[in-house]
């Protein structure tokens, strides 16, 4: 009888640990994923070895759509400000590298771009991917590795704006 009660406590166990265990939505203040990965023009791009600057990673479902050319445009405007402010920008789509450098070339865009598409990069971020795209989401990572502030599902025109403001506005 002895034996048949610890196979049962066992099997309880076993069955509620993926319930135990499951991944909790990425939230301020935790520390922030690290990944490594290659740009458009095949630059290693390691978030480890960006500590000491603000991290900007802005997920967006499609190059060379309306609302993605917009948003892409506006952060090469405001690029320069934030080199300034000591913060590294990218943007990160499901596309491949070839269609990253015509999006970058037809549109002069200055924002390094990082081909996703595994979905591995959206997958530590906790960005959601329907039909292929994902959401237009962006993490702001702070100088110490920290997410300092997720935007879920954003409208493009005037988002750029809102991060580099809100960077600006952090205490030191």
């Amino acid at each position: 009888m002895r034996v048949l009660f610890k196979n049962f406590v066992v099997l309880i166990v076993i069955s509620f640990y993926p319930v135990i265990s499951a991944n909790a939505e990425l939230r301020v203040g935790d520390k922030a994923p690290i990944f490594s990965a290659h740009d458009e023009d095949g630059n290693l791009v390691e978030t480890n070895n960006l500590r000491g600057k603000w991290l900007v990673l802005y997920f967006y479902p499609k190059d060379d759509t309306p609302g993605c050319t917009i948003e892409a445009k506006q952060f090469t405007e405001l690029y320069e400000d934030f080199l300034k402010n000591n913060v590294s920008v990218y943007g990160i789509s499901t596309d491949t590298e070839k269609s990253h450098c015509d999006f970058r070339d037809k549109y002069k865009l200055k924002v390094p771009l990082i081909p996703d598409v595994n979905k591995k990069i959206m997958s530590l971020f906790d960005v959601e991917v329907s039909d292929g795209f994902a959401s237009r989401d962006t993490i702001i990572i702070d100088p110490s590795g920290n997410v300092a502030k997720v935007y879920r599902r954003v409208g493009p025109s005037g988002h750029p704006k809102d991060v580099l403001d809100f960077i600006k506005e952090v205490p030191e």
